[in-house]
């Protein structure tokens, strides 16, 4: 995620955003085409959750019936209450404030969405239907998602393919069945074995 925004920068190669290699001179473009929904949401808890959804809208200044209109048209999509995105970040419950900060990651609507451990601080029952139901609502936007997470059974739902790193290298890429089925290192096998309750397949 930090080469995709280009707080790192490559060893070697290029990293390319929907069709913008990411350098010195192309991190602006790139980061206007990303949104980044982090753990517990990373609101600023002084504001109110709508501005914090506004915040570099406004700073552009935007106009204001404008900004006005896409956060009613995101907070109806992801189901948010107007009247909730009054209240300040710490008046929410856990899944209101991701919810808060989806809308603030697609308000500039992005090409690519980066989810670092969306729903990691949610208890599992929050989790499992703020996952399900958010997932489907970015399958219906038709946005590229690149999440960071460690639980297996929540990407292997979630995602069209996995990506598995370890100590910072690409060890195997492919569906949850293809990594069961050819496991291509044996960190592979140790990281599959270690989610013992993961059933089914993907």
């Amino acid at each position: 995620m930090r080469l995709l925004t280009g707080l790192a920068t490559a060893d070697e190669g290029e990293v390319e955003v929907a069709g913008v290699v990411v350098s010195e001179a192309t991190v602006p473009d790139v980061r206007e085409r990303v949104g980044y929904v982090i753990q517990e949401g990373g609101l600023f808890p002084h504001l109110t959750c709508k501005d914090n959804v506004t915040l570099l809208a406004r700073r552009r200044g935007e106009p204001s019936e404008k900004i006005r209109a896409r956060t009613a048209e995101l907070a109806e999509l992801v189901r948010l209450p107007m009247s909730l995105l009054e209240r300040r970040p710490g008046e929410v419950s856990g899944g209101q404030r991701q919810r808060v900060a989806l809308v603030r990651a697609l308000f500039r609507d992005p090409d690519v969405l980066l989810l670092d451990e969306p729903f990691g601080a949610l208890d599992p029952v929050v989790r499992l239907e703020l996952g399900d139901e958010l997932f489907a609502l970015l399958r219906t936007l038709g946005k590229t998602v690149l999440m960071v997470t460690h639980d297996l059974a929540e990407a292997a739902a979630t995602t069209d393919s996995l990506a598995l790193l370890h100590e910072g290298r690409l060890v195997q890429r492919g569906t949850l069945s293809e990594l069961r089925a050819r496991p291509e290192a044996p960190f592979v096998t140790k990281f599959l074995s270690a989610h013992r309750t993961l059933e089914g397949g993907a």
